[in-house]
């Protein structure tokens, strides 16, 4: 049960304020009525991730997701999200070219989509487009560990830290992004002791996602969390519904009854009509 209340809409200072407290809570949503849902369920983060490529586009990877596409969910969920603090990725080459271009299209997500917050990947290296985008008055969140956006340098998707050199690297990452002003760090895959490390070493929140339980909070895939994944479904996932199932069984009803009704419209013919029997139970006639 919650410690600490949350009927006030969540702020950055609020989400800073839960470390050592109360571990918080991060779901994903793509759409308005996700937003509402999760709003209304008492979730304190809400991700607008790049991850709508792959969950609700279909594509491989999250690479071709664009700018207009995230700025079109992004709107959505926070016309849905009236309290939880709505954060959304900035996508793939729309912040590596520069900080200049980092801090612009920063901006279009909080100026045109009404977002709170951006989330951007990768290790210490981005804590100057960090630093930027913050003292342009946006709050970001990091993330590393596996990062989606950089697939094809990675070869596949796996747990890191495993080695001392990803440890060590790892380490430095979380410190610089959070000396650069990251109000929050996402973990991903990050083997679990090293997540521990981290979470103990860095002053802001960190936020898991495969790395265990030692983190200051996590965050999943909503279609993963409900069992509405096509293909597979992260181990750690651990899915607390099953929604395809009762979205198929629905369907399924649904035709059944749609095949099963007899209907017999009554139709004039050259002045004569026909009896409607609807189901056996509906008549009507017209002369």
């Amino acid at each position: 049960m919650s410690t600490i209340s949350i009927q006030k809409a969540v702020t950055v200072p609020w989400i800073k304020s839960l470390k050592g407290k109360e571990r918080c809570t991060a779901l994903t949503a793509y759409d308005y009525p996700t937003a509402v849902f999760l709003d209304e369920a008492g979730v304190e983060i809400i991700l607008v991730g790049d991850s709508v490529g792959t969950v609700i586009y279909g594509e491989p990877n999250t690479l071709s997701v664009t700018m207009d596409d995230m700025l079109r969910h992004t709107r959505a969920v926070t016309r849905g999200a009236k309290r939880a603090l709505v954060v959304t990725d900035l996508p793939f080459m729309s912040y590596q070219v520069s900080v200049e271009q980092a801090v612009s299209n920063a901006g279009r997500f909080i100026k045109e989509a009404h977002a709170q917050a951006v989330k951007l990947e990768g290790g210490g290296e981005m804590a100057p487009t960090v630093r930027a985008i913050v003292r342009a008055g946006i709050p970001v969140i990091g993330h590393i560990g596996l990062t989606p956006q950089s697939i094809n340098v990675m070869g596949n998707y796996r747990m890191h830290g495993k080695s001392q050199a990803e440890r060590e690297y790892l380490l430095e990452s979380a410190r610089a992004l959070s000396e650069a002003g990251a109000f929050a760090i996402v973990l991903e895959c990050v083997e679990e002791s090293l997540a521990a490390e981290i979470t103990k070493d860095v002053p802001v929140p960190t936020i898991g996602i495969g790395a265990g339980a030692v983190c200051d909070g996590e965050i999943l895939v909503i279609h993963d969390l409900v069992g509405m994944t096509i293909g597979h479904v992260p181990k750690f996932a651990k899915p607390l519904a099953q929604l395809k199932e009762s979205f198929v069984a629905a369907v399924h009803g649904y035709i059944a009854r749609t095949k099963e009704v007899k209907q017999t419209a009554q139709i004039p013919v050259d002045g004569l009509t026909r009896e409607a029997d609807v189901a056996g139970k509906e008549r009507f006639s017209k002369s």
